[in-house]
């Protein structure tokens, strides 16, 4: 990991939120090459469910179109359970050591999939995932604000989907709702970025955001 100037002691966990096909992956893959390019900051980059072995299995699990029967409440504790597992490998050491973490999903993806889509409720998959995440709750985190219509119209012309992409477009409304509410319910945490434009409109954006973050948490490029 290199820095220029400062270097803070304490790092920084980053998460990008939101339907699936809003651009998060592309988005996270921007900002790590800003980060380099600009920073010179080597971010950690990990996703959810996965970013370590284990849970890595059990993302395959969960995911798998041939299990359909799982039940919503397995679906939960499967999540939280790559989590727990996650977080103690990954997360909380790079956090600790000082380093960028940039995440694709975390629990705010709980939350909205199996709190708001299957209808579990929020304080339900909140409980579960406080055991699982301990005290490691993202120091950010960017929802890609993109219309569910849109994001359903672009996953419904990939050619393999997942369990999880398998859904109506109801569904995807559903999720986008709990999102934004998540967004109003945390404000101070969660930075609502507007994807309606093209890729490199929104980069424009989650970088801008993303300099003023680490300017208060004493990064700096000079």
């Amino acid at each position: 990991m290199f820095r220029k100037g400062h270097i803070s002691l304490k790092g920084l966990f980053i998460t990008f939120e939101g339907v699936d096909g809003c651009g998060k992956s592309t988005q996270m893959r921007f900002l790590s090459e800003y980060l380099i390019e600009e920073w010179s900051i080597c971010p950690v980059l990990t996703r959810e469910p996965g970013g370590c072995n284990i849970s890595e299995k059990i993302r395959d699990l969960v995911l798998d179109i041939e299990n359909r029967e799982m039940s919503d409440r397995t679906e939960a504790l499967l999540y939280a359970a790559a989590r727990a597992q996650h977080v103690e490998e990954v997360i909380a050491p790079a956090v600790r050591d000082g380093q960028i973490v940039l995440c694709d999903r975390f629990i705010d993806s709980s939350l909205a999939y199996q709190g708001v889509g299957r209808g579990l409720g929020i304080e339900a998959v909140m409980d579960i995932n406080r055991f699982a995440m301990g005290d490691m709750m993202p120091d950010k985190t960017f929802f890609l604000d993109f219309p569910p219509h849109l994001a359903f119209e672009r996953m419904s012309k990939k050619r393999v989907h997942d369990r999880l992409e398998t859904q109506e477009e109801e569904f995807y409304i559903m999720l986008y709702n709990g999102f934004v509410k998540f967004s109003e319910m945390y404000p101070d945490r969660i930075v609502r970025i507007d994807a309606s434009g093209d890729k490199y409109a929104t980069q424009d954006i989650v970088r801008t955001k993303m300099e003023e973050i680490l300017r208060e948490n004493g990064f700096c490029n000079e």
